[in-house]
């Protein structure tokens, strides 16, 4: 069984949800109080042993590229000149472009999140990979993308991050999966519906947040472009209902002792910032204390 060490990150939206603020600077460089979103994703998969980051972005995704490059010689002069006081900052910046390998893809092709992973195929190969979003995470003890590879490495099959369902209003916000139940939190999938109702959902679990794919995708991905009506998108979904159809096991893994946090909207993106910000031990007392101040 080959090991799970490379990485896909789509990243080549326009962010108008976030407009005019996305303008000029990409949407995954929304910074979570000091840090932007799409490095906290990438954090997770360097903690889950992933060596090799295939980003594929847009021509107005240049902000990114340069947040994972070597820090340029003017910053490190100025942050020496600060001496022991911005020592650790320097620390800090130098170690981001060592956190992986980074290779970065121009996207082309329909609209749809399963071109991202046509545009990268060449450069996976026959590897086991992560396919995950840059704007939304699920804060997990193991890791999301470590509890997805240990479930690969069980059954030898594709995995989806899932979550169960805690309010009705999920069932029509993700796609949700059905099937067998092969132990505690791990479910061999039989269909997979897109935002159900609770009325028509099929179980709780729903698919949130992150993929480990083998590299069989792309030959399923191949059949469903090959389907494509003119002007319809290209969904990895249709691959994996493609896979089901052909007695592929999928399975769907819960996710244990995890939150989801999705910054793709300005509410849940707010909700996000606050909440990191009152777990910083260095800033928390007095950011309380201002929210406090309110009186709201």
């Amino acid at each position: 069984m080959n090991k799970v060490r490379k990485a896909v990150i789509p990243a080549a939206g326009f962010g108008t949800r976030f407009l005019p603020q996305t303008k000029a600077m990409p949407k995954e460089m929304l910074p979570i109080v000091d840090k932007p979103v799409i490095q906290y994703v990438v954090e997770e998969l360097v903690e889950a042993g992933i060596q090799d980051i295939f980003i594929v972005t847009g021509y107005h995704k240049r902000g990114i590229e340069d947040h994972f490059d070597s820090p340029n010689l003017d910053l490190i002069e100025n942050l020496k000149m600060g001496g022991e006081k911005k020592r650790y900052l320097l620390e800090e910046v130098e170690k981001i472009s060592n956190m992986a390998n980074f290779v970065y893809v121009r996207q082309k092709g329909p609209y749809g999140n399963g071109t991202p992973l046509f545009n990268v195929k060449h450069l996976i190969g026959d590897e086991p990979f992560i396919y995950t979003w840059s704007d939304d995470f699920i804060k997990a003890e193991p890791n999301r993308f470590k509890q997805l590879i240990v479930a690969y490495e069980k059954y030898g099959a594709s995995c989806m991050a899932s979550l169960r369902a805690t309010k009705d209003e999920d069932y029509n916000r993700y796609g949700c999966s059905g099937g067998v139940m092969l132990e505690d939190g791990i479910m061999d999938v039989k269909e997979i519906i897109e935002k159900p109702g609770k009325d028509k959902a099929p179980s709780d679990m729903m698919n949130i947040s992150g993929y480990l794919f083998t590299s069989d995708i792309f030959d399923y991905l191949d059949t469903a472009l090959a389907n494509l009506k003119v002007g319809a998108e290209l969904y990895y979904n249709d691959a994996l209902k493609l896979m089901l159809d052909d007695k592929k096991r999928v399975l769907a893994v819960e996710i244990k002792n995890g939150k989801y946090y999705d910054t793709g909207n300005k509410m849940e993106y707010l909700k996000t910032v606050v909440e990191f910000a009152l777990a910083r031990p260095d800033i928390n007392g007095e950011f309380r204390e201002y929210l406090k101040s309110l009186n709201i």
